[in-house]
């Protein structure tokens, strides 16, 4: 999978009308800091059960988004899922919570973005919901919708944008 090309900025620039800017509380923590995809949803709280099993299904360059309620207590995703989704072809993993392993992620071909780092795993109870829209950050994010991240933040688009070329 080749690394999208563009920057928030150019992008907001261009199309700032038809983009939701997420309020910048996530920290990068996946080798990828530039990545896009269509959005595809888990919501659920210190419990990652469906989020392993989300990353086990082929990516096809989607973004997963995770919302943990913000929860700070413990990582919802960590060296061995974030394996199985560049494995799966997933371009990157947004997590409303924590994640761990950080060392390890940093070496890993996706980005991911996370509110913090904590070294405790969740339970797994099989508990959450999946393919809704979720709200976080001070932004939707529906199920079919594209995400764009770089270093200068996320931003949440309703279609595909045009990206690369000359900046």
């Amino acid at each position: 999978m080749t690394a999208p090309m563009f920057a928030l900025p150019d992008l907001c620039d261009a199309h700032g009308d038809e983009l939701s800017v997420a309020q910048p509380i996530f920290r990068h923590f996946g080798g990828s800091t530039v990545f896009s995809g269509r959005v595809r949803t888990i919501a659920c709280f210190e419990d990652n059960s469906l989020v392993a099993d989300r990353v086990r299904e082929p990516g096809e360059g989607c973004v997963l988004v995770v919302d943990g309620g913000a929860s700070l207590r413990c990582a919802l995703v960590g060296d061995n899922l974030a394996r199985i989704a560049v494995e799966s072809g997933w371009s990157g993993i947004v997590v409303n919570g924590c994640v761990r392993d950080v060392e390890a992620l940093a070496t890993m071909p996706i980005g991911i973005l996370a509110l913090a780092p904590h070294p405790l795993r969740s339970v797994k109870r099989g508990v959450g919901r999946r393919d809704e829209t979720v709200v976080m950050a001070g932004v939707s994010f529906a199920p079919e919708a594209w995400v764009y991240a770089d270093s200068n933040g996320l931003v949440v688009s309703p279609r595909a944008l045009p990206v690369g070329g000359p900046g």
